[in-house]
């Protein structure tokens, strides 16, 4: 039996088989990228520039190539690593493997503690005058978070778990009484904030990565709790604040603690990663900065009071990861900034109610290089006060006050984990009007505060040391 096609269906195979013939011959001329290229473009802001974040990393997945490859390729969303299947054709993905099992085996070159940074008594000048560096504490892992005592004290929250009172004098003594936490990830002890009231009460919060069993998994949270500080020990432990629900990834967090002039409590929690839904979900924690009060319970002027099911905490959402936060001390209000995906790093002004956008706007891409929106505007969401692209991995934050930095004064200090560096933003009229970068390569600057004895302190990580800017 004799079969017969239309004329359209001819024109449609032949075009079909064109088609098929002309991709195959593309395909199979297509000299892949250089991995080195695509290593810098894609994956240098979470890996660094050279692969050397590789080093202090252990290989959950493993290290072969064909562990690469399938690492590279299907990601593991809930630790953080997107997929690149889109971004990279199958060529570049195994070229990328090469890559990095050839890196693997040249790491010395790369060994972190090798890197020349800037040391105890390094000088450096800006307008016109100069200042030292002056190291306070070493021996930590990621100083996390600072409390300046009355007296002269300092309280040091590490990532790992631990937790020291400094002397006056110097002396690093380790803390007991810390809460549970989970250190994996981006997780572990992170903030601490005195009471505004502290010489009177003293009482401190902890932000933290709280975990719990669920199915045979472990799922993680922000937490805080509110304790009294006895000597080296916290007693009268309570928590006050979760943020829920619980989720499997490790990333984050936020967890950044202000108190404002009111004495209300101010949390910033992160979007957990890959769950996107959540900073435009007002029945989720995640993707908010949150106002309590002291002893946790909700102010009766919070922005979603009373509304059914919509969290009470709430008191501005569609932020991504909010890892620094302070008082503006000339205006009262709360400042934050917050990581944006590959570029759009973002400092925001939280106020009561507002949507931030996340991510619906952004002035970022995904990691993989593809377009995660479109959009970096759009009616009733915010935009931000300040953005960076390339993305500069911001941590800490604080305002500068007092008078030994006069030339400074007002000004607003960031720290930067990607590029490591101390980045001094010059505010007029509510805002940056230029910046400078100070103390390059420190090391991944994780924060920035102002003593009480009217300097300003900085951490770096990985070997965690604290350093104070001394006026020469």
């Amino acid at each position: 039996m004799t079969k017969y096609f239309s004329f359209s269906t001819l024109v449609l195979l032949a075009l079909s088989l064109a088609f098929f013939e002309a991709t195959h011959s593309r395909e199979s001329s297509i000299k892949p990228r250089n991995p080195e290229q695509i290593f810098k473009e894609i994956c240098s802001s979470c890996h660094g520039e050279t692969v050397q974040t590789f080093v202090d990393r252990k290989w959950k997945h493993g290290n072969n190539r064909a562990d690469l490859i399938k690492t590279i390729t299907n990601g593991w969303p809930d630790n953080g690593m997107p997929t690149f299947a889109k971004a990279l054709n199958k060529k570049e993905i195994e070229s990328m493997a090469d890559y990095i099992v050839k890196s693997i085996a040249n790491m010395d070159k790369y060994n972190l503690t090798k890197v020349e940074r800037l040391k105890d008594g390094a000088t450096f000048t800006s307008e016109g005058k100069n200042f030292r560096l002056e190291k306070v504490a070493d021996g930590l892992n990621s100083p996390w978070g600072l409390a300046f005592l009355p007296g002269g004290d300092m309280i040091i929250t590490d990532r790992n778990g631990k937790m020291y009172r400094r002397s006056a004098a110097g002396n690093l003594q380790p803390m007991t009484g810390v809460p549970e936490v989970l250190v994996e990830g981006q997780g572990g002890l992170l903030d601490i904030e005195l009471h505004p009231q502290f010489a009177q009460n003293n009482l401190i919060y902890l932000s933290f990565s709280k975990s719990k069993k669920e199915g045979g998994k472990t799922l993680s949270t922000t937490a805080v709790v509110r304790a009294r500080l006895d000597g080296t020990n916290l007693v009268d432990q309570k928590e006050i604040f979760e943020a829920l629900p619980y989720f499997q990834t490790r990333h984050h967090y936020g967890s950044r603690l202000e108190f404002d002039r009111n004495g209300l409590l101010y949390i910033s929690v992160g979007d957990r990663g890959m769950h996107f839904e959540n900073p435009q979900l007002l029945t989720t924690f995640g993707g908010k900065i949150h106002r309590i009060k002291d002893d946790g319970s909700i102010p009766s002027d919070n922005p979603f009071v009373g509304q059914e099911g919509k969290v009470q905490s709430t008191f501005s959402y569609g932020h991504r990861n909010p890892q620094g936060m302070c008082l503006n001390p000339e205006t009262g209000e709360i400042w934050e900034h917050e990581h944006g995906p590959r570029g759009g790093d973002e400092i925001n002004i939280s106020h009561k109610g507002l949507n931030y956008g996340w991510p619906t706007i952004s002035y970022g891409i995904n990691y993989d290089g593809t377009v995660l929106t479109p959009k970096t505007a759009q009616a009733g969401m915010e935009q931000p006060l300040h953005y960076w692209v390339p993305s500069i991995g911001p941590s800490g934050m604080t305002f500068i006050k007092g008078d030994r930095y006069p030339a400074w004064k007002g000004n607003l200090l960031v720290g930067s984990l990607r590029f490591q560096y101390l980045n001094r933003c010059v505010i007029k009229d509510g805002k940056v009007q230029k910046e400078e970068i100070l103390l390059q390569n420190i090391g991944r600057l994780r924060n920035v505060e102002m003593g009480l004895d009217g300097y300003i302190y900085v951490t770096v990580e990985d070997p965690g040391v604290i350093y104070r800017i001394l006026p020469i």
